[in-house]
């Protein structure tokens, strides 16, 4: 048997009860089981500020941050701290908050309408996406102008009568 393995059968769990101030002898999964919400809970403490226990001292947490002696002082709120309700369901300020992100209905709604513009657009300037390409590509109205082979003049003249024609079709997106 490896020294690990020796050490590991020895090792002697404890858990400490601070409020009959006196240590208990407990199984490895005891220990686990006791301690792994109380240093969930003096870690999200600590997180907001709430917990000031020296690290010295974690043997004494029992979780219940309200009455421990190194409770933050003041009014320290926080949006995942859990309450309850009138009928006994625990939840927490988070629960609460309104989703930002917009609905799928009008994502896809969004996505259908862009899509009709495009295609309107490409009825009434068919070079539109190479000059959005060429656009994206950071060059200048007199460079593209070049690139599709009319004047600078004429090219901006096509731009503007295209947006008043989409403005005119389509009021509410412009």
């Amino acid at each position: 048997m490896t020294n690990e393995a020796n050490q590991s059968q020895t090792r002697i769990y404890k858990i400490y009860l601070p409020h009959d101030k006196q240590w208990v002898e407990v199984t490895e999964t005891q220990y686990y089981a006791y301690y792994r919400d109380i240093w969930a809970t003096r870690k999200r403490a600590q997180a907001h500020r709430q917990c000031m226990c020296p690290k010295d001292k974690h043997w004494m947490c029992d979780g219940d941050c309200l009455i421990c002696k190194f409770h933050a002082p003041g009014d320290n709120l926080s949006l995942d701290l859990t309450y309850q309700n009138s009928d006994g369901e625990e939840f927490s300020m988070l629960d609460k908050l309104a989703d930002p992100s917009d609905s799928i209905e009008d994502v896809v709604t969004d996505q259908i309408i862009l899509d009709m513009l495009f295609h309107r657009l490409a009825e009434i300037m068919p070079e539109a996406r190479h000059i959005g390409d060429l656009r994206m590509s950071g060059l200048s109205d007199a460079e593209i102008a070049d690139k599709i082979g009319v004047p600078r003049t004429t090219f901006l003249s096509r731009l503007k009568k295209a947006k008043e024609l989409l403005q005119r079709e389509y009021p509410d997106l412009f």
